[in-house]
């Protein structure tokens, strides 16, 4: 069965925001919809890749916006090499959530992927992750913690990470 969570976030720069979290089997069920970004529960060996941004000083799985004329799997792809230096060999879709902005609609999307290095991680070639991490996935919560959805979106990605190996 598909679940639907909503809650509120705290962002930095609009306070707190509502946003719904809703399960995905397939990108096709939203495929109308415009993607602004992406997030990528990433796997290597069995630990999860995390990421780390001196200027947003806090950790979280990979992941950005989406650009011209890429679809999803495309942006998940670019932004996991971007963020980790990591080749992404399988990814399957999660879910996805609509942060209610004051204008907008903001829509992201969350996969889960098995990856493995290309080489040494050494730069984001935006600058914006400086240290990648591979950790226990049971420890997660010692570097992030989006509550309620956060811990289902793990769950869900750890569930789904079977179906990849």
């Amino acid at each position: 069965m598909k679940r639907e969570i909503k809650s509120l976030m705290k962002t930095r720069q609009m306070g707190v925001l509502p946003y719904t979290y809703r399960d995905l089997d397939s990108l096709e069920e939203i495929r109308d919809r415009k993607i602004d970004g992406v997030h990528a529960y990433c796997f290597y060996n069995d630990k999860l890749v995390l990421v780390y941004s001196d200027k947003k000083g806090y950790w979280t799985p990979a992941g950005g916006g989406t650009e011209k004329g890429e679809n999803v799997e495309e942006t998940v792809i670019r932004e996991v090499k971007e963020e980790t230096n990591m080749r992404v060999l399988k990814q399957k879709i999660i879910g996805y959530q609509e942060v209610f902005e004051p204008d907008r609609i903001h829509v992201q999307t969350r996969s889960v992927c098995l990856v493995e290095p290309y080489g040494p991680f050494v730069s984001d070639p935006d600058g914006d992750i400086t240290v990648i991490k591979l950790i226990d996935p049971k420890d997660y919560k010692q570097y992030f913690d989006w509550g309620e959805v956060g811990d289902y979106i793990m769950q869900r990605a750890l569930e789904l990470l079977k179906d990849l190996k």
